[in-house]
């Protein structure tokens, strides 16, 4: 009996811990637009060198963590230049299996000579 419940309880654990990760980002604005996605971002940042701090605290730890560095990124600008390069590889793709399939065929008739 216990052998048929556990996959079922195993399985249930899953679903609610990805079920709550996915809430959790939808929540906090991560699966919204750009500007969301930075504000949260940002959010994350004001809030997780306080609470390090007071989990080191709580476990009696006083070992001190190195700043976190100053990055100045915006996920705005990645995505958009992520897009531009993809469409870019896309329009460029059919020249470039064509100079590579002419490059093979030379090679493949060099070679039979």
């Amino acid at each position: 009996m216990a052998t048929k419940i556990f996959p079922v309880i195993k399985l249930a654990t899953k679903v609610t811990i990805a079920g709550g990760a996915l809430y959790v980002a939808y929540d906090s604005g991560l699966l919204g637009t750009s500007e969301q996605g930075s504000e949260a971002l940002g959010r994350a940042r004001a809030a997780i060198p306080p609470a390090l701090e007071e989990w080191m605290k709580y476990f009696g730890s006083e070992a001190k963590i190195p700043a976190v560095p100053q990055v100045e990124f915006s996920p705005v600008q990645a995505w958009n230049s992520g897009v531009r390069s993809s469409i870019s590889a896309l329009s460029e793709g059919p020249r470039k299996a064509t100079e590579y399939s002419t490059r093979g065929l030379q090679y493949v008739k060099d070679l039979a000579k």
